[in-house]
C-alpha cells in the first residue's frame, strides 16, 4: 500500500550580506513550488537596530533568533512541507541549531533534512552590492559589518555544504542548486 506521507526538506541559502540569499532563495522557492522565508524578517527590532547602527550581533542576540527559525522550520518539516530559508548561518554551531529542525537529526552527523548552500563571492563583490543596496535604501546592514561577517564565516568540509559561485547569474545559480539537490537525492 502506498504511503501518503510527504517528506519535507529545508534548503538554507547561506552566506554573508550581499551574497544574494534573498534573491536566490525567492527564485529557488518559486522553482521548487514552496515557501521562501527570509531569516532577516524574524529578527527582533533590537537586532535590526543594532545592525543599522553598525554594531555586530552577539551570541545572546543570535541564538534566540536561530532557535525561533529552527522551530518554524520544524513546523514545516513535521507536515511534510519543503521550505527555502535565506539565512547567513555563518558558523557551524548556528547551522547545528537549524539542522535540529529535523527531529531525526543526530548532532554532529550532518545528515539532516536541512541542506545548506553557500553563496560564495569575494569581499569586494559583496561590498559593492551592499553599497548599491544602501544607496537605494534597500537594506539595514551597513557595509561596515561585512568584515565581521566574513570573519565569522566558517565552513567544515565534513558538513557537506554545497558551494555556489555567487557572481554567476541568478538563473545559473538556481539551476546549479537544483542540480546539486537532485544529485543529493539520487545518493540517498
Amino acid at each position: 500500500m502506498a504511503s501518503d506521507h510527504k517528506v519535507g526538506k529545508v534548503v538554507v541559502i547561506m552566506g554573508v550580506s550581499g551574497a544574494g540569499k534573498s534573491t536566490i532563495g525567492d527564485m529557488l522557492a518559486k522553482v521548487l513550488n514552496c515557501s521562501f522565508l527570509d531569516a532577516d524578517d524574524f529578527h527582533p527590532l533590537s537586532n535590526k537596530e543594532k545592525m543599522r547602527q553598525g554594531i555586530p550581533l552577539s551570541e545572546e542576540d543570535r541564538i534566540p533568533w536561530l532557535e525561533m527559525l529552527r522551530d518554524v522550520l520544524k513546523e514545516n518539516l513535521v507536515v511534510g512541507k519543503t521550505v527555502v530559508l535565506g539565512c547567513s548561518s555563518l558558523q557551524k554551531h548556528y547551522r547545528e541549531i537549524l539542522r535540529c529542525a529535523d527531529a531525526a537529526y543526530e548532532h554532529g552527523s550532518y545528515a539532516s533534512k536541512v541542506q545548506f548552500v553557500l553563496l560564495d563571492a569575494q569581499a569586494e563583490v559583496l561590498a559593492g552590492r551592499l553599497e548599491k543596496r544602501a544607496a537605494e535604501g534597500n537594506h539595514f546592514m551597513p557595509v561596515t559589518l561585512l568584515q565581521s561577517q566574513l570573519d565569522l564565516l566558517h565552513i567544515d568540509d565534513a558538513e557537506g555544504i554545497f558551494r555556489v559561485d555567487a557572481t554567476l547569474s541568478p538563473q545559473v545559480i538556481v539551476s546549479t542548486i537544483q542540480a546539486l539537490l537532485l544529485s543529493k537525492q539520487a545518493i540517498h
